[in-house]
């Protein structure tokens, strides 16, 4: 069907169709806001209906698509604060907060492998601080140290041998199994 002069005109002069033109900019605008498609995609449909609605209220002469933008803007930061202000019990649940094991263990056995590892010899303490806390090499604690990489992995283990049994272990898998028996540790979320 041909188009008369005046249709044309009539086609973007009339504020519901240049709504429908804006469908496309207002996703990419929603997308700004929302990671998700879905969520987007209501943000979008929300915009549309309080423009929509509204349309009364918009002055022709004015960019509609800044006008739909805004609305989108104060929409989704209204749904920011609803949801922040709807939150059941969140700031007060104590089952929101996450469960962590006693930090009074964890610092008395701190403590007491810092003093055993201050009674190492020094040249076992120092392997042991390099290969064990910093993780640097066996090649180049050895190239530190000025010794063959086989005198490190020796006094490593000499060193790993002697700390277990400064803290009274019979090895390393006893020592394990003592940070496995807390509690909050075996909860499945």
């Amino acid at each position: 069907m041909p188009l008369v002069a005046g249709q044309e005109a009539h086609w973007t002069s009339n504020p519901r169709n240049e709504i429908v033109e804006l469908i496309p900019a207002l996703r990419a605008f929603a997308r700004t806001f929302c990671k998700d498609v879905n969520d987007a995609d209501d943000l979008v449909q929300e915009t549309l209906t309080k423009g929509l609605t509204s349309i009364h209220q918009f002055r022709p002469g004015t960019s509609m698509k800044s006008w739909l933008f805004t609305i989108m803007r104060n929409t989704f930061y209204t749904r920011i604060k609803i949801a922040l202000r709807e939150a059941p019990g969140s700031a007060d649940c104590v089952s929101a907060k996450p469960a962590s094991d006693a930090t009074q263990e964890w610092s008395a056995r701190g403590r007491e492998i810092a003093a055993a590892i201050e009674k190492l010899p020094q040249q076992q303490r120092e392997i042991l601080t390099l290969v064990g806390v910093l993780g640097v090499s066996y090649e180049e604690a050895a190239d530190i140290c000025g010794c063959a990489m086989g005198t490190v992995k020796s006094r490593l283990n000499r060193a790993r041998l002697r700390l277990l049994e400064e803290l009274g272990e019979s090895s390393a898998v006893s020592s394990l199994q003592n940070s496995e028996a807390h509690p909050v540790s075996s909860l499945r979320r």
